[in-house]
């Protein structure tokens, strides 16, 4: 199967390489592959996948407050261009999406079909996107997950893997609620639905959730470190974008296609058994 992925140099990008070895990959990543210019379309057009899975995204959720115009250019222009290849080409389109596209102020998971109300403009940017991907070409599957982290690249985990290592105590947000994702787990799923009917909305996370808190403080003592992780209110980190305090997602459509994720806690104990590495490499 000729598979184009872009974003492919990022955390899940890398972990696609891995889940998809056996396939012809096309990898498109900055800087010779960039979704603010309308040359992009016509890169993938000529590239002739049968599959594109669009990972790349602008996703720094404070920098996309600073930087508005460019984190809709990528995310939401950036995607029409990929959508319209696509459609081109009569292909797959997998369109990586967020949690963020909701406002967090249900007390109960997020199901596909709750509307989308994004607090910020990274959410509004990828909510942008997935109209985009979804109107633009008719074998489409948005797949929303959240708080993903990977082997490649920075993320929460390692963050907190470095910081734990050098500071004496950890202050971490206890009031947001979500559900941690390892990029390889998700690699694998994002292998099944490839081939799959889903059209529309998925929700694709590792089971169970848990606060920003809570998953430092599993992350310390997996390390086996004492240090103290203390909460805080959303409102004392001082973060310039608002967050959604509860953005569980529900998974009913997954299970069309294949078993639930895995736990995660049992996700992350996979993956902190890279610890030492990780730790060594993390900035």
């Amino acid at each position: 199967m000729r598979i184009l992925i872009t974003g492919a140099q990022g955390q899940l990008g890398h972990a696609l390489q891995q889940a998809l070895a056996g396939e012809d990959l096309i990898l498109k990543d900055l800087p010779e592959f960039d979704l603010t210019q309308s040359g992009s379309e016509s890169q993938i057009v000529a590239a002739r996948p049968s599959v594109i899975l669009h990972i790349g995204a602008y996703t720094n959720v404070d920098g996309a407050e600073r930087e508005p115009d460019r984190a809709l250019a990528v995310n939401a222009q950036g995607t029409t261009f990929v959508a319209r290849a696509a459609a081109t080409l009569n292909a797959r389109l997998i369109y990586l999406s967020t949690d963020y596209v909701f406002d967090g102020t249900k007390s109960s998971p997020y199901r596909e079909e709750d509307v989308p109300h994004p607090i910020n403009v990274y959410g509004q940017s990828k909510r942008e996107g997935e109209i985009a991907a979804l109107t633009d070409c008719p074998n489409t599957l948005v797949v929303r997950t959240a708080w993903l982290y990977g082997h490649a690249g920075n993320n929460f985990v390692k963050t907190i893997m470095r910081l734990a290592g050098e500071k004496p105590f950890l202050e971490v947000v206890g009031d947001q609620r979500g559900c941690p994702t390892n990029a390889d787990d998700l690699a694998l799923v994002l292998n099944d639905l490839l081939t799959s009917e889903l059209r529309g909305i998925c929700h694709v996370t590792n089971t169970g959730d848990c606060t920003w808190h809570e998953f430092a403080e599993a992350i310390v003592i997996r390390m086996g470190l004492s240090t103290p992780v203390r909460p805080i209110t959303t409102a004392q980190a001082g973060r310039l974008a608002s967050r959604p305090a509860y953005s569980v997602l529900a998974q009913e459509r997954l299970p069309i296609v294949r078993d639930p994720l895995p736990h995660w806690q049992d996700a992350l104990a996979r993956f902190m058994r890279h610890a030492p590495r990780l730790a060594s490499t993390s900035n």
